[in-house]
C-alpha cells in the first residue's frame, strides 16, 4: 500500500487570468487553490485533480 510520501504531485502554476473566461473554468481555477497570478501550488496527482487541470489547461502551467 502507497504512503502518501510515495505520492506524485504536480505543481500547478496560474499564467493566464481567469476574468473573462467561463463561470464554471473560474470556478475549477478556485477548485485548484488558485487565486493570483504566477501563484504556484503542490497538487497530488489523483484523476479528479488532472480532469481539473484539464478543463483549464489554457490557463495553467503544470509541472511535474
Amino acid at each position: 500500500m502507497a504512503d502518501k510520501k510515495d505520492k506524485q504531485k504536480l505543481r500547478v502554476t496560474l499564467v493566464k487570468s481567469p476574468i473573462a473566461c467561463r463561470t464554471e473554468h473560474r470556478q475549477t481555477v478556485r477548485g485548484l487553490g488558485l487565486r493570483k497570478l504566477r501563484q504556484t501550488v503542490e497538487l497530488e496527482d489523483t484523476p479528479a485533480v488532472r480532469g481539473m487541470i484539464t478543463q483549464v489547461l489554457y490557463l495553467v502551467r503544470v509541472e511535474a
